[in-house]
């Protein structure tokens, strides 16, 4: 007798280790591996990428009348319910996408794992589904682009991933219901999905009422579903980290959570292998999972290893015509505050339509490379130190406060460490260098043995009741440098 998968779920839970309760789940550990990658790549390729206009709610805000994308999809492609967001989806060709190239880059910036968007809040799965005709293998570039680059980071050495925004579908193309638009039909009502339109899901007021954790939220049936795709999704690729996005926090979902979670930590041991959900707010309880800012920050180190995603692109995550790019200077100055306050940084790509990646994203994740064959020693398999660091340029706490680069000046420093090594980032560098956090107190300090910069560049030190002061010479950019300080 076939066994369904509601079946299946609990009786894996039943015979696992991990139980569908937060006091069991909370005994599950971050793993090894993701603590000491640190840094990995996300990637928002999509339907999005074709009208390449607004950002990657482009599906939801051309059909809301007070956004400016709707009257844009009008000029541009006719009106909605003649040409709705299923129609992008033959423009949406892939022809130029080579998960053997798009690993291979990745691997050469330095990246130890990659998470690509395994279905947006749009509902098309970039993955062959069961549950839907609306996918990539089917449809658009008829490939099955997440499966192709689980096996390419498999053939390469790197963590395959992925985020899937599957919650968010069920109320998110609404807005075409407050019109004639194709929405409306009932032929792609498995595409547009329920499009649960009430008032409080209404343009904008979305975005508040939706973080209000104690608002409805989707109905049994839709939860049911969502877990059952959510696991079947589990079982073919094997993600080692699972991304979620904002609205699992809800009330609505939290048992459907405990269950999801306790199913993928039990079939990660069966695997023999170590995973981890990274989560936004308050939807997992701290030590069930791991917690997640989007583009932001922490303040100092968080006792619980965290995560900060964030994109190059600074007005969208997916390709748009007019997007503008952070520098390879303020990515690299978020990676090593992030790693110093005991984090992970998640850097997301955008590519375009047919499957390439913006000049300007290259050029980071070149540059990036580049200073992790260098710096990466102080980056990969770290740890934090007593303090995160040193000087008067901090990062902004909370969620979307990372869009300008930091002021970093000589005096603002980094540290991390490993294995006896204390590693101090000058976060803009100079020939002459005085660390005060490292002087000498005379009450039960350490000693420093040598001072080592990991670029090969000489060195000269002395310690004094004042600073470490070092004397090096004048660096070849305005990338942070990093020294090596043996303690003993």
């Amino acid at each position: 007798m076939t066994v369904s998968y509601p079946e299946l779920i609990d009786e894996v839970i039943a015979h696992g280790r991990y139980k569908d309760d937060w006091a069991s789940l909370c005994t599950h550990r971050t793993p090894e591996w993701y603590m000491d990658a640190k840094v990995g790549v996300f990637i928002h390729w999509g339907i999005y990428s074709v009208p390449a206009h607004g950002n990657e709610w482009y599906s939801r805000h051309m059909y809301d009348p007070s956004h400016e994308e709707f009257e844009f999809h009008r000029k541009t492609f006719g009106e909605q319910r003649e040409f709705g967001y299923k129609d992008f989806i033959p423009m949406f060709t892939g022809e130029n996408f080579s998960a053997e190239r798009w690993v291979s880059l990745f691997k050469k910036a330095g990246f130890r794992y990659v998470m690509p968007v395994a279905e947006h809040h749009d509902g098309f799965a970039m993955y062959r589904s069961e549950f839907s005709r609306w996918n990539a293998a089917e449809m658009g570039p008829g490939r099955d682009v997440i499966g192709e680059i689980r096996d390419e980071c498999l053939r390469q050495g790197l963590r395959f991933c992925a985020s899937t925004h599957r919650a968010e579908h069920y109320f998110f193309m609404n807005m075409g219901r407050t019109f004639d638009s194709d929405v409306q039909d009932e032929k792609y009502s498995d595409f547009y999905g329920p499009a649960v339109y009430r008032r409080e899901y209404h343009s904008d007021d979305v975005h508040r009422y939706t973080a209000d954790a104690f608002s409805a939220g989707p109905t049994d049936e839709w939860m049911q579903d969502w877990l059952v795709r959510t696991c079947s999704f589990i079982d073919d690729y094997r993600p080692s980290v699972l991304y979620f996005d904002w609205w699992v926090q809800n009330q609505a979902f939290k048992p459907y959570l405990r269950k999801l979670a306790a199913y993928y930590y039990n079939r990660a041991d069966e695997w023999g292998t170590e995973v981890t959900i990274n989560y936004k707010h308050e939807a997992f309880p701290p030590g069930a999972a791991t917690f997640d800012v989007e583009r932001g920050a922490l303040t100092g180190i968080s006792p619980v290893y965290w995560q900060t995603d964030t994109a190059i692109g600074k007005d969208s995550w997916g390709f748009t015509a007019d997007n503008e790019f952070k520098t390879p200077r303020q990515v690299i100055c978020d990676l090593v505050d992030i790693v110093s306050k005991n984090g992970n940084l998640l850097i997301n790509i955008g590519p375009k339509p047919d499957g390439s990646i913006t000049v300007q994203e290259q050029n980071v994740l070149k540059t990036l490379g580049e200073w992790l064959n260098i710096n990466g020693e102080g980056i990969y398999g770290t740890t934090f130190w007593k303090r995160f660091g040193e000087g008067e340029v901090n990062a902004q706490e909370g969620f979307f406060t990372d869009g300008d680069e930091k002021q970093f000046t000589s005096s603002d420093f980094r540290f991390t460490y490993k294995n006896g090594y204390l590693y101090v980032f000058q976060m803009r560098p100079s020939a002459d260098v005085r660390i005060k956090s490292l002087r000498r107190t005379g009450a039960h300090d350490f000693l420093i043995e040598k001072v080592e910069r990991l670029d090969g560049s000489s060195v000269s030190f002395r310690r004094t009741g004042e600073a470490l002061e070092i004397e090096t010479e004048e660096p070849e950019n305005d990338l942070p440098v990093c020294y090596r300080i043996a303690m003993s």
